[in-house]
Formats: structure tokens, sequence, C-alpha cells
């Protein structure tokens, strides 16, 4: 964000903040109207988020250790304890421009690493970590930095409630959360354009347009907490994770804080800067000295830090950005949309596509407005996050969804060729990098794929914890070896380690597919559910899932020989028989703390709540089948 100083501003000082974000937005169009922003010149930037895990490939919350230990200001913490970020210096497009970063990545990567190691922790890049827990994102693992709790404080007040997710892949995820740090659970690899002011709108619609294809060739975040959802998760995780808004029962419109754009633009970049400051208000400010229009008045550049403050609380995929190179200040497009990882060489390559395809679009004598509707745009990004190469999009002058493996294979990959040669990159890198690209989408394996088929191929094996155990290893062991994805070979169970940290915590491995009865319901439904679904314990909840009783086989079976059933005209409530002083556990309990808590009251179940409501359930039979699981698994070996 900039600024150290930010923090929360009460109504005051968040009046005088934003006049200086709308003297700020005045000096920026004394700017554009005397040609002061930098023109003719074209760069490119990265910058590159990862994790940090420690030796059981479980997140590692230790950002400000390894930053300690890394001398080199590119290199800031994130919003997380267990996630890093570093910014590359802008690079002029064309020649060799692709080659040098993916050595200034792998360079600085391994300086990372190497402080990494110095304190117990490995780097993993992907855009979700595969083993992340909904534990690991609580406000003990943000950042220590004032301007992460104000920003939190200001999202939590705005919202008025708790964040809700809802996905819906090949499996289905619903979850409350309290805070913010979901997005926490997201790390990117953010592409960088500079272009020039009269050019802008252009651009930036065809950055629009290139977004989609971006998308599904590197969808790289198919899993969050063990679901397969979308092959991208991040895309609706992100804007769920930032999303302000509450239920309303109102018809009335309220546009996300995270979002792709409701229009084109139509001749500025102050149309976007201007509707992003009308619809969402300020969360956060600094106190800032600099009058941007006296700077002007002296012949000074202006930093322009309020309205940059401002934007970078307003997430859109394709974002604009204002800075200063050499003295000289200039824009830039800012493309959100493509994973971290899995290798800095399929990150260049991405870039090389991404780079090639809106070079190629700009070099064209047509808008694409004419040959696109923007509706077509958004539903194209939408499609390619849900399904990546399994996608069916639109493209320009085109009036039918075609598959995106053949758009990409057939029009724009020769597209992005043309773009990257138009811009007078060296030959021999656009092969290298884009003929990564056609390999990929040729043999389907995207990182997505990539992890979708190994978790398939490991179903059999172990618990889903050692599985993701094995699929992150192999993450960051196959990364080392500097192939880029689609030629890996898939993740293979025994990576997964020593078998010790899948079994940890209760939130690993209990049961959250839950058979449950209101208390008002007969016992002979509880019979009944026991003797169908061959279970021995069945909680008792109300209709907000907060946790009245439990009845066990044991009880019910006491309650039978007794003599009670009911008469049919008046069967026995589940209330009667229920037990309602019971011994739960939070999901973070560790494990060997609840075997003793069972073996000390002598149960044979654990209700799992949290803040009052059921959220899943371990029995001594779970117990035994992790038991057996491990005994197969060493007999086997």
């Amino acid at each position: 964000m900039g600024e150290k100083d930010v923090r929360r501003f009460d109504t005051e000082q968040r009046r005088v903040f934003t006049n200086k974000i709308l003297r700020d937005v005045e000096a920026l169009e004394q700017m554009l109207a005397s040609g002061a922003i930098e023109s003719g010149v074209r760069r490119i930037g990265v910058e590159q988020e990862m994790f940090l895990v420690d030796e059981n490939w479980h997140p590692a919350s230790k950002a400000i250790e390894v930053l300690e230990r890394v001398d080199d200001p590119r290199v800031t913490h994130e919003l997380a304890l267990f996630n890093l970020e570093f910014n590359l210096d802008p690079i002029p497009f064309g020649g060799g421009c692709l080659r040098r970063l993916e050595a200034e990545l792998a360079s600085l990567l391994e300086t990372v690493e190497q402080a990494a190691a110095e304190v117990g922790a490995r780097i993993v890049l992907t855009g979700i970590l595969p083993t992340l827990q909904k534990s690991d994102l609580t406000l003990e693992n943000m950042t220590p930095e004032e301007r992460y709790f104000a920003l939190s404080a200001a999202l939590d007040h705005l919202r008025g409630g708790t964040y809700k997710f809802y996905l819906k892949g090949v499996d289905e995820l619903l979850v409350e959360h309290e805070t913010m740090m979901l997005e926490a659970a997201n790390t990117s690899f953010q592409v960088h354009f500079q272009v020039g002011a009269a050019e802008f709108a252009r651009l930036y619609n065809i950055a629009l347009v290139a977004a989609a294809p971006a998308l599904a060739v590197a969808a790289g975040s198919p899993l969050l907490f063990g679901k397969r959802l979308w092959r991208e998760t991040r895309i609706a995780l992100f804007q769920q994770s930032i999303d302000t808004r509450s239920a309303r029962p109102d018809m009335r419109d309220i546009k996300p804080r995270v979002h792709f754009g409701t229009h084109w633009v139509e001749d500025s970049v102050l149309e976007i800067f201007r509707e992003d400051i009308s619809r969402f208000r300020v969360l956060i400010g600094a106190e800032i000295e600099e009058d941007p229009l006296e700077e002007l008045r002296q012949g000074r550049v202006p930093s322009l830090k309020a309205l940059q403050l401002h934007n970078s609380t307003v997430y859109r995929w394709n974002r604009p950005c204002y800075g200063i190179s050499d003295g000289k200040p200039h824009l830039r497009i800012e493309s959100r949309v493509l994973a971290s990882g899995p290798t800095p060489l399929d990150e260049v390559a991405n870039a090389a596509f991404w780079f090639g395809l809106v070079s190629a679009l700009a070099h064209e004598e047509r808008d694409v407005r004419d040959g696109m509707d923007f509706d077509d745009a958004l539903g194209n990004f939408v499609a390619a996050a849900r399904l990546g190469l399994d996608s069916h999009l639109m493209w320009l002058d085109v009036d039918h969804t075609q598959s995106a493996r053949r758009l990409v294979l057939e029009r724009i990959l020769p597209l992005a060729r043309e773009g990257l040669r138009a811009g007078e990159v060296d030959e021999e890198d656009i092969e290298r990098y884009l003929g990564i690209i056609e390999e990929r989408v040729a043999s389907k394996q995207t990182p997505a794929q990539w992890m979708l088929r190994s978790l398939a191929r490991m179903k059999e094996r172990g618990s889903l914890p050692e599985r993701l155990n094995a699929l992150t290893a192999a993450i960051a062991d196959r990364a080392q070896t500097g192939q880029p994805v689609h030629r890996w070979p898939l993740a293979e169970f025994h990576e997964a380690g020593d078998w010790k940290p899948s079994y940890q915590r209760i939130e690993q491995y209990m049961t959250t597919d839950l058979i449950t009865v209101g208390e008002d319901e007969p016992i002979d439904l509880v019979a009944r559910l026991m003797d169908w679904h061959r279970i021995h314990h069945i909680p008792v909840e109300d209709e907000r899932h907060r946790l009245l009783g439990l009845v066990s086989h044991r009880s019910l079976l006491r309650f039978l020989a007794s003599g009670g059933r009911g008469e049919e005209e008046a069967p026995t409530p589940v209330s009667d028989v229920m037990q309602r002083e019971l011994i739960t556990v939070q999901p973070d309990t560790p494990t060997l703390e609840a075997i003793e808590l069972m073996k000390d009251n002598r149960i044979g179940c654990l209700p799992v709540t949290a803040k009052g409501r059921l959220v899943g359930i371990v029995t001594e039979h779970d117990f035994l089948r992790v038991a057996g699981l491990l005994l197969e698994q060493r007999l086997r070996e």
C-alpha cells in the first residue's frame, strides 16, 4: 500500500483525506491535459506472491523472521505471516526482456528461499496452498502492521457481520468466517504493462478481453480446504473475502470492491478513478503533506499518494496504476488474474502469453469493442475461472462460443506470437515461452489439472490430509527441477512423508457430513438413522446448527430396554432421551487431547463446535479407521 503510517481515520480525518484524493484527481486531470504523462514507452513488471511452509508442508508464520534475513527492499510482507511478496524493477518491453524477467525472478526467489531455510521454512508457489486450513486464517496470523488491522476493521465495519462464502464445483463449500483473512489464502503473479495516456482506454479494454484466455491457460487454484471447486478458485474467493456488502431486503444494486468491471472504458483512465471514488468509501488513509497542485505549479511531479492508496483498496482484476519512473509520471495496467507458480518458468510463459496478446490487439487498427460485447468479455472471465481450458468462450468477430483449448491453439496463441514480434521480443524467447503454453494446452495439463489428476490418482490411499500433504510436497519438489508443470509426473502418495502432521488436529479428519436430528423429532427416527447409516451417535441441533444434545447407540438401547418407546399416537421426542451435558472440542483441538478426553470420560464421541455451532464429530470409530489406515500403510511398506 506504499505508506507506512496507513491507519483507519475518524469521520473528520476521512473528510480531509477524501479531499486529498479529489485534489490528486484534479492534478491527474491537469497532467493528462498537458501531455505530461509519459508516452511511447513500453515497460513490463511483475509482483510475485508466495507461501511459506514448514517441514510438514503446512503454513509457516515466519514472514518477519525471513524478512530480517533478506537484505533487499523489493521483498516485503503481505497480509498473513505465512505470505511474502516481492516486486521486480520495471524492464523495457522488447529484446531479451522475458529471459531477463525469468532470471531476476529465479535469483530473488533463491535469495528468499535461502533466508526461509535459515528459519526452517520453504517457499511454495501456488495460487491456494492445498494444506491451508480455516484455523490458519485467524487474526493471530495477520502481519502485525497497523495498515492491515485498519483495513480489516474498516471492512468489518462496512460488512456489519461475518463473511459468508459459497462456492460450488465438483464439491461444494459453504463456510462462515469472522475476518477478511480468507484473502490470505490467495497468492498471485501480477503483471504490469506500461501504456500511454492517449491509448489507455483502448489498451485497458484489450486487457479485459485478454483476461479470460490468460486465465484459462494458467488456471492453478482448484482446491480450498480439500474441496474441488473452480479451476481458479482465487477469483471467487478473493471477491467474497473483500465483499463489504450485506444481504438486503430491497433491490438496491451494490457493487463489490473486487470486480471485473461493468462496461468498457470510453476515453480515459479518469473514468475508472472517478467511478471507484464514487462507488467505494474511503477505508483507510495516511497523513500526506504533499499538495499535488502546488507540486505541478512548481514544475515537479506529484506522487498522488492519496489516490494511489484509495486505488489499492479497490480490487479490479485489471487495475489502473499511476507511477513515476526516472522522474516521469506514467500509467500502467496491472493484471491480477494469474495465480502464483508453480515455477518461474511457467509464470513467465503466462506473462508472455498475456503481454503478446495485449500487444497484438493493440497493433490492430480496429477497436475490440467493435468485435465483442462487454458482457461476453465478462462471461468469458467467469467461465475461464470456473472451468479453465474446459470452458467455452466467445471471441472477437465470432457469434458463438468455442472451446477455450481450440481457440487458444488456433487463434489466440498465433496472435500472442505476433504481438511479441511486434514488440521486437527475441524470437528465441518467443518460441521458448509460448512453446510452453502451446505444449501445456495441447497436453491439457494446466497447474489445476495436474493437481486434480494427482488427487484422483491417490484417491484410495490414506486420508485426505495426507493426500494434500503429498500434493504440496510434490509442488515444492517438482518446482526445483526447473521443468514446467505440463511435464510433471503426477504426485505420489509416498511424498506426503511423515503421517503425523496429517492427524495433529481434530479438524484434519473429523466427519463434517453429519446426520443430525431436531429435539422434537421422534426417537424412532434416530433408531432408523443409526440402522440405515451404520452410525452409533447422532447429534441433536436446532435450526441454527447450535448443538443441543446427543443420542448414542447405548442410550437408545437403554431407553428401549426400559420399555420406553411411546405410543404411535404420541411417539417419544428425542429431547426425552438425548444427553444434554456434553463434552465438546474445537476444530483446532490437538488429537492427543481429544483422545485423553474420551479415555478419561469413557465416551465414544466428541461433537466438534465452533462458536456454539456444530461443525463436525469425531468418534472412536474415526480413531480405529485412522489406526487401520496407518497399519495397512506400514505393512505395505
